[in-house]
């Protein structure tokens, strides 16, 4: 027998409809309803409220034909783990990759995904963090528009899919990082506002209503999310979770969600016996998401660093026009290597007030994730261009040196270790014409402030859009290609080995800008990384003698170093020896 439980406090009357027959439920206490039926995995589910047509479960683990259909039950005990004795890893200062399982590679699912873990492996990275997979409409989106929660995307491969593909990282040595997205559900499918007030007009969101975790009867709906990341780090063996855009979680509680969740998900790690982690993307430069709850902090292990990325990118293409109107110089990139922030308190253009509050001195550099390509970052472009479409060889391998060698926990995305030419653009597969509209107009508004015009959008609905964004891993067999590739490796490499550059503090790191010449020079302890992000040869005076690494020849004398246009060099300071041109 299985029990099968909703909650619909709402409701006078609830049946459980199992492969077509129904059959009444028991009303339970706090608006739940129960009741135990011979059913099991794989048997089509849902629920009829006061007699209306069965809905899918909210807490629907698989939904094979849709979200539109009723789900299937999952038996999540019956699958066989090859790695049971994992132990996990930590995160912090570790190396992120960000991949989307859709677009990763050609047939766009977790099997296809499985064969190219080797190549992660190699190239050093500890952590997969993979985007949103929660089912869907369709068969392509970016994942942010999922209404099942519970459910992995059939398209990708389901439940098992998901699990063969988690299994096969661990058994790799890599962990497995989550995206879920806790302040909005997609618009296409979702159901769960016919079952209880799961949403809230008392606050908005640029996706609509937001989610109820403060107001009546919200103790159910934190339950539903609290569960939902208890499910994926115990059913599934991930390893932590990204939380998506938690600036728009609105709680006025006071316990916030955020804090709620990170001390549930501390008590999982303990019971489990391995490392969990939950880390935010936050758009507020608000300290309290990564400081400890005694503190009065949310006690989030570590937030993504949008004024890190926005500072790079803004020096490196010349960029200075919509959120970018913020950043632009050489300086602002040696706040964020200084600070974390870049706004910390100081009047923003972009937003037209202050921004930001300092990082107290508790904080540690490797709570902030840096990175100099992401998906919002490339994805919410006109045409999706990477990095790689913007600028030159040289200043990408600058670029990607200043991540890899910096404080943080660095994250790289998909196909940028080799300068991938593909584009990554922003798709969809709604049948709703008016919703497909509404994204369309949506689109072209949203990019009024960067001067990109509406003929430049790539029209989300259409099938090649997302054809177009798919990984080309025949690159790899291009010698441009391969030699990005050595560089992250060698790099990658480097911060491993070098116990300067695994430290995340800010207090051995100093910081030197000179605007006019366009380099910017970071000693970590010993190491010193110089980036010349100029045309011209620069000569620069430093003790540091040893090249490490280096982008492009570099000459080091008495006096110095000569670091040519363009390029990076990495020195060791511990030994006053030369070795004069490096290669």
């Amino acid at each position: 027998m299985t029990t099968l439980a909703v909650w619909a406090p709402r409701a006078s009357r609830v049946e459980a409809v199992v492969d077509g027959a129904p059959r009444p439920m028991k009303a339970a206490d706090g608006g739940w309803w129960r009741a135990e039926v011979d059913a099991g995995a794989g048997c089509a589910y849902g629920f009829s409220l006061d007699g209306a047509d069965p809905l899918p479960d909210p807490r629907s683990a698989w939904q094979p034909d849709g979200v539109h259909a009723l789900g299937r039950l999952v038996d999540h005990g019956a699958f066989e783990w090859q790695t049971a004795s994992w132990q996990g890893r930590e995160l912090l200062g570790s190396v992120l990759y960000e991949l989307h399982i859709g677009t990763f590679t050609e047939q766009g699912t977790f099997d296809a995904a499985i064969a190219h873990l080797g190549h992660l492996v190699e190239l050093g990275v500890d952590f997969v963090e993979i985007m949103p997979v929660a089912a869907f409409p369709g068969r392509r989106n970016w994942g942010y528009d999922g209404v099942f929660p519970y459910a992995v995307q059939e398209s990708y491969g389901g439940p098992d899919g998901m699990k063969r593909f988690v299994d096969a990282c661990h058994g790799h040595g890599l962990g497995v990082l989550l995206d879920v997205v806790y302040n909005h559900l997609g618009p296409d499918g979702n159901v769960l506002a016919k079952y209880g007030p799961y949403f809230t007009d008392g606050h908005t969101t640029p996706w609509g209503d937001a989610i109820n975790y403060s107001g009546a009867d919200s103790d159910e709906v934190r339950r539903y999310f609290l569960d939902n990341a208890a499910m994926w780090l115990r059913e599934y063996r991930l390893d932590g979770l990204r939380l998506d855009a938690v600036h728009a979680i609105l709680d006025t509680s006071a316990t916030h969600f955020l804090e709620e969740l990170s001390a549930a998900t501390a008590a999982l790690s303990e019971q489990l016996g391995r490392p969990l982690t939950i880390f935010a993307e936050s758009d507020l430069n608000d300290p309290r998401v990564i400081e400890p709850g005694w503190a009065g902090g949310y006690a989030c292990d570590a937030q993504w660093n949008d004024d890190f990325h926005h500072a790079l990118h803004a020096v490196l293409t010349g960029e200075t026009f919509g959120y970018y109107e913020d950043f632009g110089s050489l300086t602002d990139v040696g706040a964020a290597f200084a600070h974390g922030f870049v706004y910390t308190g100081q009047r923003s253009r972009h937003r037209r007030r202050r921004h930001g509050r300092p990082l107290p001195a508790s904080v540690s550099a490797r709570q902030l994730l840096a990175y100099s390509q992401s998906h919002d970052q490339v994805g919410n472009r006109a045409r999706g261009e990477r990095l790689a479409a913007l600028v030159s060889p040289a200043l990408l391998k600058v670029a990607a040196a200043l991540v890899l060698t910096s404080p943080f926990t660095p994250m790289l995305f998909m196909g940028e270790e080799w300068a991938a030419s593909t584009p990554w653009q922003y798709f969809t597969d709604h049948d709703d014409v008016a919703l497909v509209e509404s994204i369309r107009t949506g689109r072209r508004r949203e990019f009024e402030s960067f001067g990109w015009l509406p003929e430049e959008i790539p029209d989300p609905q259409d099938p090649q859009t997302a054809r177009g964004s798919v990984l080309d891993w025949a690159e790899l067999d291009d010698p441009a290609h391969r030699d990005m590739l050595r560089w992250y490796r060698d790099l990658i490499a480097l911060r491993r080995t070098n116990a300067d550059l695994r430290e995340g503090g800010f207090g051995g790191l100093d910081v030197a800008v000179d605007e006019v010449a366009r380099v910017l020079t970071i000693a970590r302890g010993s190491t010193v990384v110089v980036a010349n992000l100029s045309p011209e040869r620069r000569h620069l005076t430093t003790t540091a003698r040893r090249v490490l690494l280096a982008s492009a020849p570099a000459t080091v004398a008495e006096d110095g170093v000569t670091v040519a246009g363009e390029s990076v060099v990495i020195l060791d300071g511990s030994d006053a020896g030369g070795d004069g041109l490096v290669d």
